[in-house]
């Protein structure tokens, strides 16, 4: 009979303070809790999806081939699972785009509107500017009239 060694077990002739420096972060050390690191895709596969759905139904059918249904539902299942994600992130790029456009477009319209609000208010400027020169000169009229 075979007898397996406990890997997570600690042997007695060891020291147990050996990695402490590593572990334990009370002097300043170059091992930080990380609060500057990010993924570059947080919460995504860093795989190509297409490649992934190619290599598992590649799998799969080999599998089905040997005779193994298990194995090939499994791997058909992962197959899917890179499908869904696939679709999620064209679905993203279409939004991401569909907002930019949309945002541009938006921009294109604030612009012609503020230029339309300034052609009317420049309008507006050249009536109330010819009206008080026709009040002037109709003011004008009276003194003379009066004198």
């Amino acid at each position: 009979m075979v007898t397996f060694r406990n890997n997570n077990r600690r042997s007695s002739f060891r020291n147990n303070n050996r990695r402490s420096s590593f572990r334990t972060n009370n002097d300043g050390t170059k091992f930080s809790n990380n609060d500057n690191f990010q993924r570059r895709a947080p919460g995504r596969n860093n795989h190509n999806a297409v490649k992934l759905i190619e290599k598992y139904n590649d799998l799969a059918r080999e599998a089905l081939a040997s005779g193994d249904k298990i194995l090939s539902e499994s791997y058909f299942q992962h197959a899917d699972h890179f499908t869904r994600i696939q679709r999620e992130q064209e679905k993203a790029k279409i939004a991401r785009v569909n907002s930019s456009s949309v945002n541009q477009v938006k921009s294109a319209e604030l612009e012609t509107k503020n230029e339309n609000q300034l052609s009317k208010e420049t309008v507006q400027e050249q009536e109330d500017q010819k009206n008080s020169k026709t009040i002037e000169k109709k003011n004008l009229e009276k003194k003379s009239a009066v004198s």
